[in-house]
């Protein structure tokens, strides 16, 4: 039996790791998929304090390297559910693990648009954070796809480095604040593109543009755009924990500040619970955070 299972080794979950092994406390990171999580996948990192620039794989190598130092354990499993009690039972696809608190860390994916070639230019053309890939435009054409307060807040923060702007949403509004769509139709280098969808990506070895739909005369065009922001939603990863902790109407487990959820002894961090800022920083703030909590809930029972 482990003192603390954690559910999801991205930069939440690998930070609650780093401060419960610093504690003394057992630790096995249970990942479905890339140790490191979803920054694996970005080809330059920037905003992470104390570091230069350097490629997502990179960072994540590095913080598994320091978590494994100290002792760390690992499994690459899929989570199932979660059996409550005064010992916590984690049903994965490769076996069953117990411990005395869990933090789940699951993170949350991007809405993908569904459209080919999506994945393999996931990095290399496509992106879904203006805040972390938005300098590599500067003076560049790109895309943003969608019309909520998300896709309008991207787009604006593009629109002060790239050349030209276009913001595709498949509605005739856009659906975000009146404010920040007012600030966005007032940009000289925005162009908004309303009732179309992206139907597939112009690329020969590298990203070059878009092909989309006007759904009101169903014509179709192309777009050359040096890269494609996808604003379209988050989607949690939650399901299996939906019995045993509260979950929003979004799929989020329902948190405060201090990352306790309403199940004693289980935990949350990161993207996958109710926030405001998703970010590599507030991230490993939530990490920290979660397993310090349970790391006093384990000395107290």
């Amino acid at each position: 039996m482990y003192d603390i299972i954690i559910v999801g080794a991205g930069p939440a979950g690998l930070t609650a790791a780093l401060y419960a092994l610093r504690a003394n406390k057992s630790v096995l990171a249970i990942e479905k998929a890339s140790f490191g999580g979803q920054i694996t996948f970005s080809p330059k990192v920037e905003n992470i304090p104390g570091f230069m620039p350097l490629s997502g794989n990179e960072f994540a190598e590095k913080m598994v390297e320091q978590v494994l130092a100290l002792g760390a354990e690992f499994e690459c499993c899929e989570v199932e559910k979660i059996i409550d009690g005064d010992v916590k039972k984690v049903v994965t696809d490769c076996g069953e693990f117990e411990a005395r608190a869990v933090i789940i860390a699951t993170g949350a994916k991007h809405r993908m648009l569904g459209i080919e070639d999506e994945e393999k230019f996931v990095g290399e053309g496509i992106s879904f954070c203006a805040v972390c890939d938005g300098a590599f435009y500067k003076d560049k054409c790109v895309a943003v796809i969608g019309g909520g307060n998300s896709a309008l807040q991207e787009a604006i923060l593009l629109s002060d480095l790239a050349k030209k702007v276009y913001v595709v949403q498949n509605l005739d509004i856009l659906t975000g604040e009146k404010k920040l769509s007012d600030q966005l139709y007032a940009k000289k280098n925005v162009e908004i593109i309303l009732n179309s969808v992206v139907k597939g990506i112009i690329a020969s070895n590298e990203f070059e543009g878009i092909k989309i739909l006007n759904s009101k005369d169903n014509t179709e065009s192309e777009i050359k755009v040096d890269g494609m922001f996808v604003a379209i939603g988050l989607v949690p990863q939650n399901e299996p924990f939906a019995e045993i902790v509260n979950l929003n109407d979004y799929g989020y487990v329902v948190a405060d500040e201090n990352c306790v959820t309403n199940a004693k002894g289980i935990f949350v961090a990161g993207d996958c619970r109710t926030k405001k800022i998703r970010q590599v920083a507030t991230a490993a703030s939530d990490g920290a955070t979660a397993a310090l909590a349970a790391c006093d809930y384990i000395d107290n029972l």
